[in-house]
């Protein structure tokens, strides 16, 4: 994934109101109007963030004869996990070393 396609999922996921769509599609595909009634917002603004979440490959579109279907696509998640992960392990890393010159100070052992 280029940075430019990171930078896209990154702030797609920045808003609380796109996150919840996502929540919602993790459970199984979803049109417009039944992400509508999940977020009680109008159409105009359901599909405003939708057109965000496309645009970040987080989700995609199919027409089912009048209608389109959304779905996630979670594989796009991926990267944006790996980041996040390397920072898990930092802080973990740090609060292991910080626990252990905590136990060395006092002179307790586990």
């Amino acid at each position: 994934m280029d940075q430019e396609s990171h930078d896209q999922v990154f702030r797609a996921l920045a808003d609380g109101t796109r996150r919840r769509i996502l929540d919602h599609l993790a459970e199984g595909e979803a049109t417009v109007t039944e992400l509508m009634a999940d977020a009680t917002m109008t159409q105009s603004a359901v599909s405003q963030h939708l057109r965000v979440l496309r645009g970040a490959a987080l989700v995609e579109e199919r027409r089912a004869g009048r209608h389109r279907v959304y779905r996630l696509r979670p594989e796009t998640l991926q990267p944006a996990r790996d980041w996040i992960a390397a920072y898990e392990r930092f802080w973990e890393e740090r609060l292991d070393r910080l626990g252990s010159v905590l136990r060395g100070k006092h002179g307790t052992q586990d």
